[in-house]
């Protein structure tokens, strides 16, 4: 059993018989009252955030979870489906409510490491950095710094990140997918 000491962001614990991954945790000491932990989780079979808050007396089982390696084959609506790297034949679908902004990060042939429960799939976690092509990118304006000198552009996935202002449609970019910021540009498009 895990004591409140012992979680940490993305550890995967059993919370009322459902599993949940640790997204934020912060200690807490008030005074002469005991400590506790202010928490954001989510729920892996909902996709749910929920912010909860626990006491020192409380205690956590770990998950028995299992990792794989999938590789992203393609999304229709708002199905995504995985197939294990050495077996194409066997497939894993996900809603999108399950995946939560990991969606935004997934190209098709992307490796992916999955978390399996029960072997049932409830976790799917990016590579920490994507290399990602800009599809929609407004003109950079000369001498326009009042915006900390970015522009909003789209990627090939549809998500929406801020740049420098000189990465323009067609370039490819490096994106840190745990913070959705942009890290570089890797090549110059046409």
């Amino acid at each position: 059993m895990l004591s409140i000491n012992d979680l940490k962001p993305k550890l995967v614990v059993m919370i009322d018989g459902a599993p949940y991954q640790m997204l934020e945790v912060k200690h807490l000491h008030i005074g002469r009252g005991g400590s506790s932990v202010q928490t954001r989780i989510r729920n892996l079979l909902t996709g749910q955030l929920l912010s909860r808050n626990f006491k020192s007396g409380d205690s956590f089982a770990e998950a028995d979870i299992e990792k794989r390696e999938l590789k992203f084959v393609y999304a229709h609506r708002d199905e995504f489906i995985f197939a294990a790297a050495d077996k194409p034949g066997e497939r894993f679908p996900m809603r999108r409510e399950q995946l939560g902004d990991v969606a935004e990060w997934l190209k098709p042939n992307e490796l992916v490491t999955a978390l399996f429960l029960e072997g049932r799939i409830v976790s799917i976690t990016p590579p920490i950095k994507v290399e990602l092509t800009v599809i929609d990118a407004p003109a950079g304006v000369r001498g326009d710094t009042v915006s900390g000198a970015t522009k909003e552009v789209t990627l090939e996935t549809g998500a929406k990140i801020r740049v420098p202002l000189f990465v323009n449609e067609g370039d490819v970019v490096r994106v840190n997918t745990e913070t959705g910021e942009y890290a570089e540009r890797v090549t110059k498009g046409k």
